[in-house]
């Protein structure tokens, strides 16, 4: 019999495995033929057949599932509605039926994911959810000041000076290594805390110091402050600054596959269509382990911008004057509404009342320096981005790189390399998205890009 044929006679599927164990016991007391009957019978009174020696485990699942009510979808604001397309909205109202969800938010720049939208912020109670982290462990953004005089930025003839320092200053692509490895106080910390982390500690280092692929970027460009800032302890002006965009490269990417399969294996049968929404209850080994491996890509994450900025900043010359820097892919423990949970943030900034962060636009459009506000309903959170509004194949089809480049080249931004699939055109307008989330962040400086550096190859990574 198979699970069709269950389904035809009212087992459910959270009950199909065992009923299929009744039927093999069957079986061996002589009885097949009966089977339909007797699965008839303990689906219509399944509390009468509890101690039946042949279908008890199945009679047992049969009243569990009965009793089941499933728990209410929480609620969650949006920033920028207008702007989000509904499979967007979809995704976030199945992380919000998740069972130990207590709060969730979706801001202005958000787009379709896996699992939980980008954009997407969800705080569970006692569990940690994969795929609502990311694919990209900690992905960040990392910004640099230098005392680099502004008029060598805004002077062509001299733009070779900054070209050269991204070009050999980091690499690009999947897979992308160093033949020698770069030296980082991170590679000496406990990369044995999963067997995943020790398998790829050698991968990991030969990566540290690289872009990857994506929406990844290094890029110089023009820092402006119009009041003096305390938080960066700069005085109001114009800076050269460099912004970086990357985060744990393979190795992250590697845990999350990792563990979001382990996490789907165990998802009770009745949640099946959560899928990549599947969780890790942190009180098991399990979820303990996605954790420690998790905070270790944190830390590579931010080791790896500390090596790029190090490179590029020594073949640029000239000190660093200030830095700011947040993660924008990862799970953090804090406290909403007097309880602790865990609050994942996938593309979304971490903004609690004065924290700082980054928000980038896009290639030709500029970035945010900006100070959190600690809106309670957004979960301390602001977006983390423009957020696409065109998918990479239709960019691929709508745009000519060439063409692109030479209108960037025009309006005063050169890219060195960068794909179709990351032009301009393909974000939403960055200033809407800031103008949405005034409640969330306020901005502190504004930086526009003027040498930039992403990967050519036209690869993918999500945010």
């Amino acid at each position: 019999m198979n699970n069709h044929q269950l389904e035809k006679l009212g087992v459910p599927r959270e009950c199909f495995k065992a009923a299929l164990v009744g039927i093999q016991r069957a079986a061996k007391a002589g009885q097949g033929k009966q089977v339909k009957q007797m699965i008839e019978k303990v689906v219509a009174s399944p509390a009468e057949y509890q101690d039946d020696p042949i279908f008890h485990e199945l009679a047992e699942d049969l009243v569990a599932a009965a009793a089941f009510t499933p728990k209410e979808p929480i609620s969650y604001r949006t920033w920028g509605a207008d702007g989000i397309d509904e499979q967007s909205h979809t995704q976030m109202r199945q992380a919000c039926s998740l069972p130990m969800a207590v709060g969730a938010a979706l801001m202005p720049d958000a787009h379709v994911g896996y699992g939980l939208p980008i954009g997407g912020v969800l705080a569970l109670e006692g569990a940690v959810c994969p795929y609502a982290v990311g694919v990209d462990i900690a992905c960040r953004m990392k910004l640099s000041v230098f005392d680099v005089p502004v008029a060598e930025l805004t002077q062509t003839r001299k733009l070779d000076r900054f070209e050269q320092a991204l070009e050999k200053g980091t690499r690009f692509g999947v897979g992308k290594t160093y033949e020698k490895k770069q030296r980082h106080p991170v590679m000496d910390e406990d990369w044995t805390v999963t067997e995943i982390t020790r398998r790829n500690k050698d991968k990991a280092w030969s990566q540290l110091g690289t872009s990857g692929s994506g929406n990844h970027f290094a890029e110089f460009g023009l820092l402006t402050l119009t009041e003096p800032s305390a938080d960066m302890n700069l005085p109001a002006g114009e800076y050269v600054a460099l912004l970086t965009h990357s985060g744990s490269r393979g190795t992250g990417s590697a845990v999350c596959d990792q563990y979001s399969n382990l996490a789907r294996a165990q998802l009770p049968v009745r949640y099946a269509e959560l899928g990549r929404l599947a969780w890790l209850d942190l009180a098991t080994e399990a979820g303990q382990e996605y954790w420690a491996a998790m905070n270790l890509m944190g830390n590579y994450a931010a080791a790896n911008h500390d090596v790029i900025h190090r490179f590029v900043g020594q073949l640029l010359g000239g000190e660093v004057l200030a830095q700011v820097e947040n993660h924008h892919n990862f799970a953090w423990r804090e406290e909403h509404g007097g309880r602790e949970v865990i609050v994942h943030r996938k593309g979304a900034t971490p903004a609690a009342r004065g924290q700082l962060g980054v928000i980038p636009g896009s290639m030709a459009d500029p970035a945010f320096v900006v100070r959190g506000l600690g809106e309670p309903t957004s979960l301390n959170s602001a977006s983390h981005g423009a957020g696409r509004q065109m998918s990479r194949s239709q960019a691929k089809q709508k745009y000519t790189w060439k063409a692109v480049q030479k209108d960037l080249e025009r309006r005063g931004v050169r890219v060195l390399s960068a794909g179709a699939d990351e032009v301009p055109g393909v974000y939403k307008n960055i200033e809407q998205v800031m103008a949405q989330q005034r409640d969330l962040v306020e901005v502190i400086a504004r930086f526009d890009p003027k040498v930039v550096k992403m990967s050519g190859d036209g690869s993918r990574a999500e945010d």
